[in-house]
């Protein structure tokens, strides 16, 4: 009884259906045929109607779907006395609608596991360590949080203790358990391992990781995938064929019965199903992979993409550049020159800020407080430090105040930031930065699967954009760009074009290009908002994968479609013959639909997997220690 009642208020026509339906029947075998003809004909021509004004708003709208075959095979068995299957293309339009909402659940599950296990409380540490369990909107950045074994870490933080063994796999969609060190940062939505930890939040719970792929995840929910309308596309001609095929079997047989046994064949709910059943899984299977995509749309344009574009630092390489060489010009102190360079960077956000400021740290300089800073995006910061003006930034954003400013001669990776005090040059900064150990075999893998032009596009100078690009086998780079230079050049490449980018300055060009992927294991907010797929993990190989769910998924939804459209065609054609009676057509069609369904859903699963794109476990990049040119003449 319990199931009966789940199923009327979850599907009510269904069951309303189901209930006229064994009337019907019941009048038929005590024999009151008209009473079962009558009250078949009333409960489905209401239908009609209510479908008809929908369909109705839909042509005004200039939109011709697929409901108007269903409306004529029902008004056309009501006609013919057919009325029993009238009321199984009823059944069978209400049931395809309830096994696409139960498809749509199995699909979105990955999805919505998300949001099923959002944490809703936080234990608090006060300062005599009594622990106090709050709301996690009440947790506060610098707040000491308690994460018992096996719970989820409400918000972003710092881990306090030794060690910490968590279980990333819902958010980065790696299956083993990684480890992170006494200061290292820990993602909220990360499951803890078996021992009790402190975290210091780092971020409230609006801000956190979690929270921003929920909202990843709320937008991917409530898009609609393009290839629905490619399915309705199919609406004109399969309704001028069907119709066409019925009225043949109409006038060669003189019966117009057979009309009605044809039309019932062509009711449309294959091609109503298929698509966004395929999709959902897709978007489902690429969310277990680490890969948040925001819409169906999406991925179509991956399953036909022909460009891609990368970003240099943080995308290809691992965007983490250590300080290997200070060279100051002649007279002035590399330690001093450091420091306050380190010292000025502290109001930066770019990249090459952390290496300056960590180089800094590692030779035991203390850094000055900022009295103020101001940041020009992609070219550097000015700051007053001690009482300098600080510009640390590219060559000619010092040389805006220093035309004497040169760069030394870099080698291959290498990359510089020229510092200049009191509007005179002192020296430069040369940081290294290396490829990702899988860039190489994503770019080739990318050409293997049939992108035709591979470029990367970047505002770190021209000679280590090329020597990277040629380690990572891209044939085209651009240096020295700034965001709207970005955009330019991804306008110019052959549609459909993916760019993939990571910081607060590729924010412009991933919106711009017709799919954006951010890097959003440790990219900027504004990139992944603005983009429509985010990595949840560090790793360029799962840009690779991204396109092979979407190829994957986009063959699935099509072959669903043609399924539906063959075997409907053909059990038509079955039926002009006068084999198909009318009520054995539509319990017919309802195992085509099934079918169509079961197909779709073959869309969780698939999409090739590529061995070599796999990132090797354990190590860390060892970086070169800093070296000391000999100072050079003051130009």
């Amino acid at each position: 009884m319990r199931k009966a009642r789940v199923l009327i208020v979850t599907y009510p026509v269904v069951a309303l259906t189901v209930a006229v339906l064994a009337v019907v029947l019941g009048l038929l075998a005590s024999g009151q045929g008209e009473a079962a003809r009558w009250l078949a004909s009333l409960y489905v021509g209401a239908v009609v109607i209510h479908t008809a004004v929908g369909m109705v708003r839909d042509i005004l709208r200039g939109h011709y779907g697929l409901d108007i075959l269903a409306v004529v095979a029902m008004v056309a068995t009501i006609a013919v006395g057919e009325y029993v299957a009238g009321l199984i293309i009823v059944l069978m339009l209400s049931g395809g609608e309830a096994l696409e909402e139960f498809a749509a659940r199995r699909a979105r599950s990955e999805l919505t596991a998300l949001l099923e296990g959002a944490p809703q409380r936080a234990r608090r540490l006060a300062e005599d360590g009594q622990v106090q369990d709050v709301d996690i909107a009440a947790v506060q950045i610098g707040d000491v949080l308690l994460v018992r074994p096996a719970e989820v870490v409400p918000v972003d933080g710092e881990l306090l203790d030794e060690v910490g063994v968590f279980d990333e796999s819902s958010l980065t969609g790696e299956s083993l358990p990684v480890e992170r060190v006494r200061g290292e940062s820990v993602m909220s939505g990360a499951v803890n391992g078996e021992v009790a930890l402190r975290i210091r939040a780092s971020a409230s719970a609006a801000d956190s990781q979690y929270q921003q792929i929920l909202t990843l995840v709320t937008e991917a929910q409530e898009s609609k995938a393009p290839t629905v309308r490619l399915a309705d596309r199919f609406a004109v001609p399969f309704t001028v064929v069907s119709l066409v095929i019925a009225g043949i079997a109409w006038w060669a047989s003189g019966d117009p019965v057979r009309f009605a046994e044809v039309l019932v064949l062509a009711t449309p709910c294959p091609l109503l199903i298929a698509a966004p059943v395929a999709f959902l899984g897709g978007m489902s299977r690429s969310a277990r992979s680490g890969v948040v995509v925001k819409g169906g749309g999406t991925l179509e344009a991956l399953a036909r993409v022909r460009s891609v574009a990368f970003d240099k630092t943080g995308t290809l390489t691992h965007g983490r550049p250590a300080l290997t060489e200070i060279d100051p010009v002649e007279g002035a102190d590399p330690d001093e020159l450091l420091r306050l360079a380190a010292s000025a960077e502290q109001g930066s956000s770019h990249v090459l800020a952390a290496g300056v400021m960590q180089a800094a740290h590692d030779r035991g300089l203390a850094l000055s407080p900022v009295d103020s800073a101001s940041e020009t995006a992609t070219n550097g910061v000015e700051a007053m430090v001690d009482g300098h003006t600080v510009r640390v930034g590219k060559l000619r954003f010092v040389q805006e105040v220093d035309p004497t400013a040169t760069f030394p001669e870099l080698e291959p990776g290498h990359t510089a930031v020229a510092v200049a005090v009191d509007g005179r040059w002192v020296g430069s900064l040369i940081l290294r930065d290396t490829l990702r150990e899988n860039a190489a075999a994503t770019v080739r893998i990318l050409r293997e699967e049939g992108v035709g032009r591979v470029v990367m596009l970047t505002g770190d100078n021209e000679a280590t954009a090329r020597s990277l690009a040629t380690q990572a086998g891209i044939d085209e780079a651009h240096g020295g760009l700034l965001p709207e230079d970005k955009v330019r050049l991804v306008g110019e490449l052959p549609p459909i074009v993916v760019m993939v980018g990571d910081g607060v300055n590729d924010a412009p060009v991933l919106a711009a290009a017709d799919v954006g992927i951010a890097m959003g294991a440790r990219g900027s907010t504004a990139a992944s908002e603005s983009a429509d797929v985010v990595i949840m993990k560090d790793d360029v190989g799962k840009v690779v994968q991204a396109v092979t769910i979407g190829r994957h998924t986009y063959r699935v939804a099509l072959t669903a479609i043609w399924i539906g459209v063959v075997l409907s065609l053909g059990l038509m054609v079955v039926a002009a013959f006068g084999h198909i009676p009318a009520v054995a057509g539509a319990l017919t069609q309802e195992l085509v639909d099934l079918a169509c369904i079961l197909y779709a859903l073959r869309a969780l699963k698939g999409g090739t997997s590529h061995p070599e794109l796999r990132l090797p476990s354990g190590g860390s990049e060892q970086q070169s220690p800093v070296s000391l040119r000999a100072g050079r003449a003051d130009g």
